[in-house]
């Protein structure tokens, strides 16, 4: 692909849009974000993100005629600074039409197509059914923060109701599918026949800041890509595993999604991926609905929280967007489920009315022997949570956490603390069912009783505790955890290992980049700090609450009472059944009492810890 040809960027926020050719008469707008764009799960790698839309030019089609041109998958009023300039010159001689195919909708991206409804007077807009029903109902929906703003009339609406062919400019072909998610229910994927470019918007997707256009190889973006499926695809496998069987119908060259570098050379990989990732959700073996609905998104986020959370602890999570499931599809997933989780925002005072019709079915279908918790935004009322609340608890159904109501959308810490909740529900749910044991990767409960396991619990580990902290002030994340499976790795670079279980709250503070310090107990020492980090500790608790730290050169928490300490980076990450295996090389290190030896964990089963 061709070099960048132009810039423009926002001083204040950072944020670049590049326009580059790709083709004769196809122009891709990338929008450069170097920080998170939202306090949303998604994003918490803290990697960027690009928002990537493309725009077919005014020519001539394979019949003769003349087309407008089209612009496909616009970014969020987020990128308006810097991509609404950027159109207008990709545009020449200001075109009196330009079609606008909407890939997904909410609120964000609405403020930026209202914009364009104000700029271009002849605007029309392609979008899916559900995709044209979610516009109507929120063109005209005002913001609580907001109220004063004036919204243009919603310009014409072209309905995609199933595979469709229309003609582009250069003689091209664009085929638009219709890929509804509960998610995203308006879904529109963009596929170029000639180019065989898939523009598969919220699919496949990664949240990295990178100018260029396609990822180096596969390995380069796994990790981004994983953690992107893990918090909003995992929740519902079972249609994007669907959309996958679509999407390979396709000749495709090139995937390009809506955030992130395009994948060209291994895009069969990718798939293969979604599918593996996929399956393991499948095998688990308890399985949690989410039932919800999202009018500003917020709600939505705190959705996506929770259920990668429960997603950890091995629990399979189906989410239903209330407002786009039949009541059938409603029925029979409250009654195969082991768990109910219900979330709403307060509008005008009340809940959707779809959420009620799902309030109505799981309080007649539900089993009041299954834990159940709510969750929602508002802005500035709560009735619909209140709503939920007492409907639940007056039907016999019994908590498996507090509610959880929110002002408008959760920060940095709140998502932690969602998570962590979500996780803790699902452990729950495991011990209530008797399945204390962790499962290995195909998904059978491994035997106490087994030689080879009772063997492994030979080898023995040095007990340390692991501790983490990320971000500044108010935003600053920390964790902690007792590790045993603990091992060098390598003499140059100085390196170690250590395996560190998915459903650890600590996990997401060890990304590949992100430091932490391991610190190595003293034998006859141990006890106190043991005490400490084994206990279980509330969603969001401080893990170092009345405990002595001290600082490594890149301020992670070192534990004075501890024997030694090393400081690592982290370099690699492999996923291990149950387990992720972290590589990291060690940075610095020091020991504090050279008179101790090192504390050991020694096991009778290979089983457990």
């Amino acid at each position: 692909m061709s070099i960048p040809i132009q810039k423009a960027k926002d001083s204040i926020q950072q944020r670049q849009m590049i326009s580059v050719s790709l083709e004769e008469g196809l122009i891709h707008l990338r929008g450069l974000s170097p920080k998170r764009l939202r306090f949303e799960l998604e994003y918490a790698l803290e990697r960027g993100s690009t928002a990537n839309s493309f725009l077919f030019l005014a020519g001539i089609d394979s019949n003769g005629n003349e087309q407008p041109p089209i612009l496909i998958h616009p970014p969020g009023a987020a990128f308006s600074d810097v991509f609404i300039p950027a159109l207008a010159n990709a545009l020449p001689n200001n075109p009196s039409e330009l079609s606008v195919v909407v890939g997904h909708i909410n609120p964000n991206r609405i403020a930026l197509l209202q914009t364009l409804a104000t700029l271009y007077p002849n605007l029309k807009l392609i979008a899916s059914n559900p995709g044209a029903k979610l516009l109507r109902e929120i063109w005209n929906q005002k913001d609580p923060r907001n109220l004063e703003q004036a919204t243009p009339p919603i310009p014409e609406i072209t309905l995609i109701k199933q595979k469709t062919k229309i003609p582009v400019s250069y003689e091209r072909q664009l085929i638009l599918l219709p890929a509804p998610t509960a998610r995203w229910p308006g879904g529109l994927l963009a596929y170029e026949e000639s180019l065989g470019l898939l523009m598969s918007d919220k699919l496949f997707g990664a949240h990295i800041c990178t100018s260029t256009w396609a990822e180096s190889n596969r390995s380069s973006t796994e990790e981004d890509r994983r953690h992107y499926y893990d918090c909003l695809m995992a929740p519902m496998a079972d249609q994007v595993d669907t959309l996958v069987e679509k999407i390979e119908e396709l000749e495709i060259r090139t995937i390009a999604p809506g955030h992130g570098p395009s994948i060209d050379s291994s895009w069969r990989s990718l798939l293969n991926d979604y599918r593996r990732w996929g399956e393991s959700q499948k095998q688990a073996s308890l399985k949690i609905v989410l039932l919800f609905a999202s009018a500003y998104g917020n709600t939505a986020t705190i959705a996506d929280a929770l259920a990668r959370g429960v997603g950890k602890a091995g629990i399979q999570v189906e989410s239903l967007n209330c407002e786009f499931t039949s009541a059938d599809k409603l029925l029979s997933a409250i009654k195969e489920a082991d768990a109910y989780l219900i979330g709403s925002p307060t509008l005008g005072g009340h809940a959707p009315t779809p959420i009620i019709s799902a309030l109505g079915t799981l309080l007649a279908e539900g089993d009041r022997k299954k834990k159940v918790g709510i969750f929602g935004s508002y802005g500035w009322s709560g009735e619909a949570l209140d709503l939920l609340e007492n409907k639940l608890r007056d039907g016999g159904f019994k908590f498996g956490f507090e509610p959880i109501k929110i002002k408008f959308s959760p920060d940095t810490s709140m998502l932690k603390v969602l998570e962590e909740t979500g996780t803790l529900f699902a452990r729950k749910l495991l011990q209530a069912k008797g399945n204390k044991h962790r499962q290995a990767a195909r998904g059978m409960t491994t035997s106490r009783s087994d030689p080879a396991v009772v063997a492994l619990g030979k080898v023995i580990g040095s007990l340390c505790v692991l501790t983490a902290t990320q971000g500044e002030e108010e935003e600053r994340l920390n964790g902690a955890m007792v590790a045993s499976w603990v091992s060098q790795a390598s003499f140059y670079p100085l390196g170690i290992t250590i395996a560190i279980a998915k459903d650890r709250a600590v996990e997401a503070l060890l990304h590949c980049g992100d430091k932490f310090a391991l610190n190595v107990l003293a034998a006859g020492k141990q006890n106190k700090l043991l005490r400490q980090f084994l206990q279980p500790f509330p969603p969001g608790a401080n893990r170092f609450e009345g405990v002595q730290i001290e600082m490594s050169p890149s301020g992670q928490p070192i534990l004075p009472e501890a024997l030694a300490w090393l400081e690592g980076t982290v370099s690699q990450r492999m996923e291990c059944g149950d387990h992720w295996l972290i590589y990291a090389e060690v940075k610095s290190g020091a020991v504090l009492d050279k008179e101790g030896i090192t504390a050991i964990h020694h096991r009778q089963t290979g089983a457990n810890y």
